[in-house]
Formats: C-alpha cells, structure tokens, sequence
C-alpha cells in the first residue's frame, strides 16, 4: 500500500497531517479481522489543496478535496473515498494533529532608510514578536536583515547584519535565550519586493523573525 502527493485545504483544521503519517495513527485491528487503516487527506495552514494517490492491490484512489479519506486493507483495493467533517477529523485524529510540531511564525519587522531604527509600526509590533514567543517557547529563531537595492553590496550586507543585530538584542533584552537566535544578514540579495539596482523600496529595508 502506497501514497503520494502534498495536502492542503480549509479552515478549522490548524495544521498539515500527510495522509503516511496518519495511516499509520488510525491503524487499527481486531481478532476476526486483517489490520486496517485509513487515509485522510487534511489541508494546511496556507488553505491550498492538494492531493495524494493511494494505491493497493489491483487498484488505487486519489484523493482531492479537503477531508477526504478512504479505507484501506491488505490484498485489497483501496475504498470508496468519502468526506469527513471537521468534527470528525478531530475525533479521530485530534492527538495526532496536536503531536504536530506547530507551523513556523514569520514577523517583518521595517526600518527607516539607511537606519537600524524600526518604523513606529514595526517597533510597535515587537510586542506581538514577544507575546509569540513566550506562548510557544520556541527552539530556534531566526533573524535575517534585508536592504532595499540603494549602495553597494558589502555596504548594504553591513548594515542588513546591524539591523538583525539590533533586533538579536531588543528580543534579548525582554528575556529570550540569545542560545537560540540564530543571525543572518542578506543585504540586497533576496529582496521581498523584486526591484532594480539602486531602487529605494521600503518594503525591502526589514528584518524577518522567523520563529519555529
């Protein structure tokens, strides 16, 4: 018995479960009968759908809408593909979709031009950073300066590692771990908002907080 393919999908359903994994979770068996298992196609947190093929003897079905299952046996071919509800996906698979490990959480946090000072917006949203942190208690976070394209590019990788700095040590000053930042700089490589050289954008002058 095989599987392929990504899941995603809808609402109420906080997280991706590829449908191996969960095979493996809703395996069950009793004294009369051959092991069983049921794949179930759930949606992610970008809200895309996917789809998975699952195969067996003499036959297989592919899976594409959100909830979708179906059952499976050995030396048999798989079932007919039925439609859960959210309330039954948590029903059956609610403690596996809580072993999951939770989604990375990304913050862009802007800077004023050719400054390692935050815009008022942003230094307001280090509180939301802080809150995120403290409920998660995360394992790792990184921080990565960008520039916009103005200046040359050791320049701008200089001040893109000032920016990630100055964030490093705002985060640690309210009490994170420095044990578990992790700093980059990017300079004008990878630019958010694509521009030519020598091109002011404000959206590109930013840090990302990414914590996992």
């Amino acid at each position: 018995m095989s599987s392929s393919g990504a899941s995603s999908g809808s609402h109420g359903i906080p997280r991706t479960l590829t449908a191996c994994f969960l095979v493996l979770l809703l395996t069950s068996a009793c004294a009369t009968s051959s092991p069983r298992g049921t794949f179930i196609l759930l949606p992610d947190e970008s809200g895309k759908t996917g789809a998975i093929i699952v195969s067996g003897k003499e036959g297989e079905r592919i899976l594409t809408e959100p909830r979708q299952a179906v059952r499976v046996a050995p030396g048999i071919p798989p079932g007919e593909p039925f439609v859960l509800s959210e309330k039954e996906v948590l029903a059956v698979a609610g403690p596996a979709l809580e072993a999951l490990p939770k989604p990375p959480v990304l913050f862009i946090l802007y800077f004023k031009h050719d400054s390692t000072e935050l815009t008022e917006k942003s230094l307001a949203m280090v509180q939301d950073v802080m809150r995120t942190i403290r409920i998660r208690a995360p394992v790792d976070i990184s921080v990565v300066g960008h520039t916009d394209t103005v200046g040359d590019r050791p320049y701008n990788f200089q001040l893109s590692l000032k920016r990630a700095k100055a964030i490093a040590a705002l985060l640690i000053a309210k009490g994170v771990d420095p044990s578990i930042l992790e700093i980059t700089s990017h300079g004008k490589d990878n630019p958010l908002v694509p521009t030519g050289d020598q091109v002011h954008e404000p959206r590109n002058r930013r840090v990302e907080v990414t914590v996992r």
